[in-house]
């Protein structure tokens, strides 16, 4: 599946003969990147449901860290990757807010897989959505999306022990801006999935 992904061209539409459908979530804090990383793999026009940040927000969610974010979704992304003619990845971005934190259940149903977007600037915001993730039984990858004005620098292998990864958790780096660098993202997490399928069938 890593070819099948690497290939894939721009935007185009769904093919014909296109019959199984895969749901991935991308799940995270607020204003993690979510809606960049969705929007920047996509193959299609990505839905979004964001609106611009009012004053009305002022003490509900808190934009500490996040000078330059003017909107913010509120209900969901959802975009397209083919992974071939037959294969669609649907990729759907959970809202970050805690206010919106009840969509959550019912966005991972039905999930083969997720992708934990972690802001090292706002890093315990992330437990959530690990913690969700493993109350369903939903396999994860975690990917670290690193900001320009972050000047933390802190190692993969010490954001694993903040976080409290096992070991067998994927855990990189990527910049949700760029397409290769999502696209790395979601072959991680299709890796991921085959070895624990892999697994399953191996196991007596």
């Amino acid at each position: 599946m890593d070819s099948m992904l690497s290939e894939l061209p721009g935007r185009m539409p769904l093919a014909d003969g296109a019959e199984t459908g895969l749901k991935i979530v991308v799940v995270g804090g607020f204003g993690v990147g979510k809606t960049t990383l969705v929007r920047s793999v996509s193959e299609i026009r990505p839905l979004n449901t964001e609106e611009v940040m009012t004053q009305a927000g002022a003490g509900v969610d808190d934009p500490a860290g996040l000078t330059t974010k003017t909107t913010t979704t509120v209900a969901f992304d959802f975009g397209r990757i083919s992974l071939n003619d037959r294969m669609v990845l649907y990729l759907f971005g959970a809202p970050g807010q805690e206010r919106f934190w009840f969509l959550w259940d019912r966005l991972f149903s039905g999930t083969l897989g997720a992708v934990v977007l972690v802001d090292t600037r706002r890093m315990s915001e992330s437990w959530y959505a690990i913690d969700r993730l493993e109350h369903h039984r939903t396999p994860f990858v975690v990917a670290v999306n690193r900001f320009d004005d972050d000047v933390s620098a802190f190692s993969l292998a010490e954001i694993r022990q903040a976080l409290s990864l096992a070991e067998h958790v994927p855990l990189i780096d990527c910049d949700a801006r760029v397409r290769s660098s999502g696209k790395n993202v979601l072959i991680t997490l299709v890796d991921h999935l085959y070895e624990l399928a892999m697994a399953r069938e191996l196991t007596p």
